[in-house]
């Protein structure tokens, strides 16, 4: 096995932004969990939403942007 090199002290504002990107991943997966956001439709009996398939590309895209969105929330103050 490699050893592991013992990493560098981060700097103070290395650390917050490294918190800040962590709550606004708590949050897209809070948002994405709770809506549903970018699973493909469902088919079953009963009325639906959108009817039109994703692709896992769109659905990674969708999840990206997202997160971009959270990022932002989270970085104002």
């Amino acid at each position: 096995m490699a050893e592991q090199e013992p990493k560098a002290e981060s700097a103070p504002e290395e650390k917050a932004a490294r918190g800040k990107d962590e709550v606004a991943l708590e949050l897209m997966k809070f948002i994405a969990v709770s809506t549903g956001f970018a699973k493909p439709a469902q088919s079953g009996a009963g009325f639906s939403g959108k009817s039109a398939a994703h692709s896992p590309e769109e659905q990674a895209e969708a999840l990206l942007n997202l997160f971009e969105r959270c990022r932002q929330v989270v970085k104002k103050d």
